[in-house]
């Protein structure tokens, strides 16, 4: 089996897990703004994403001899280890609702801001919980400091949500509740007349009036540009889950759900690897950390198929109907579903194998995600374009908490003691 063992190795697998962790999502986005169902796209992500998991069991947990501490992979299989391996299945469930939830949270706020607050939520509760089941292996005085920052940008991307549906709401035409209010208000849900045009400006084209395509949406070769009201107004109309009319309330709640999901998964497999409330029986060696990915993976993959296949014909939260045949048939954007499934795949084993050497507590370093998310949200969805100086603001603000907060994070590793 093949063991990071120094600190050093352990940052940089977690520094490779940030960047896929924080990629995947960006192509669940990307398929529900183009109009793929979303049961479809988590179907073939997550059959992917168990086949890297079981990639991983075969090659780096068969790599070296086994031995009677760190036995290999396949002889684990056989070992009386039920009460681990329950830990690491329940981890497998806990991210597979969490990841349920961030597909729905993505059409219902925004790339950027679900992964703000799932990520930060995750790291207050999942963090301080890792810190202790691993003996406080890291440096409380560096660890804390960043739990701090990353509840301080949970704070500001709300507040950069608020800010940005008011810019939205202003240039489609649409009332505004008070930028802040907009965190829990409902919004006003008023359809838009075509092109998304108000009715107002309508009336001063067929006048002669000029236009201001940027607020107006006007259609022309201007209206369609990152930002404008026609670019918000065309996603709106081409997207699988309609969320026109809903409130800003019922994003903010599942964003809540899925950080508690989120926040336990990760001291599930700490559990799982290590065995802190002593379940096993005497002269069973610990999972291996392929070996519970492995299981966990399983649990994810077992999980998913069922709550999926149950979504297409009793959809929830204004996602589209469909069935198995539906779904066999859908090849239109599956190869990005499948990439998100790889990607997510290597993100998380590579944040196991830190977390194995370097300390749970620093792996949840990785939950800074939201750094490259947003820049694939701007990059890839047009997200904050031509948005207010306040937002801007705010989202400069919030970035900087993550930045400091993963440089601490990741400063606080220890070394695992075997």
């Amino acid at each position: 089996m093949y063991v990071v063992e120094s600190k050093g190795g352990g940052v940089v697998l977690m520094i490779a897990a940030l960047i896929l962790l924080g990629t995947w999502p960006a192509l669940f986005n990307l398929l529900e703004r183009r109009g793929r169902k979303p049961q479809h796209t988590f179907l073939d992500y997550c059959l992917f994403n168990y086949i890297v998991a079981i990639l991983f069991a075969l090659t780096f947990g068969q790599i070296g001899k086994s031995t009677e501490e760190t036995p290999n992979f396949i002889t684990q299989l056989h070992q009386d280890n039920g009460a681990s391996v329950g830990f690491a299945v329940a981890g497998g469930i806990l991210l597979c609702l969490g990841n349920i939830g961030t597909q729905y949270a993505l059409a219902y706020t925004n790339l950027s801001i679900t992964e703000v607050v799932s990520s930060s939520l995750t790291v207050v509760g999942g963090t301080i919980l890792n810190y202790f089941l691993d003996g406080r292996i890291n440096r409380a005085e560096i660890l804390f400091p960043g739990v701090v920052c990353f509840l301080i940008a949970a704070i500001t991307g709300l507040l950069v949500h608020a800010s940005n549906v008011d810019d939205h709401n202003t240039k489609l035409g649409r009332k505004s509740k008070g930028w802040l209010r907009n965190v829990t208000a409902k919004e006003d849900g008023d359809p838009l007349p075509p092109h998304g045009l108000t009715k107002d400006a309508l009336d001063d084209s067929a006048r002669g009036v000029p236009v201001d395509v940027e607020k107006a949406g006007a259609k022309s070769e201007a209206s369609s540009a990152r930002g404008s009201a026609q670019f918000l107004a065309e996603v709106e109309s081409r997207r699988s889950i309609k969320v026109v009319g809903n409130g800003v309330l019922i994003g903010v709640s599942i964003l809540c759900f899925n950080g508690a999901c989120y926040a336990l998964f990760s001291p599930a497999f700490n559990l799982a690897t290590n065995d802190q409330w002593h379940r096993l029986p005497e002269g069973v060696p610990h999972l291996v950390v392929y070996t519970a990915f492995f299981y966990f993976s399983t649990s994810f993959f077992l999980f998913s198929s069922i709550v999926n296949t149950i979504f297409m014909y009793f959809p929830i939260l204004g996602a589209p109907k469909s069935s198995i045949p539906e779904y066999l048939k859908d090849f239109k954007g599956r190869h990005w579903a499948v990439l998100a499934g790889i990607i997510c795949g290597l993100g998380n084993g590579f944040q196991f194998m830190g977390g194995q050497a370097a300390g749970y507590a620093a792996a949840d370093s990785v939950q800074a995600l939201p750094l490259v998310s947003t820049i694939w949200g701007v990059v890839l969805f047009g997200e904050y374009f031509r948005s207010s100086k306040r937002t801007y603001l705010l989202l400069a603000g919030m970035l900087v908490m993550f930045a400091a907060a993963v440089g601490l994070l990741m400063g606080s590793a220890g070394t695992r003691q075997q």
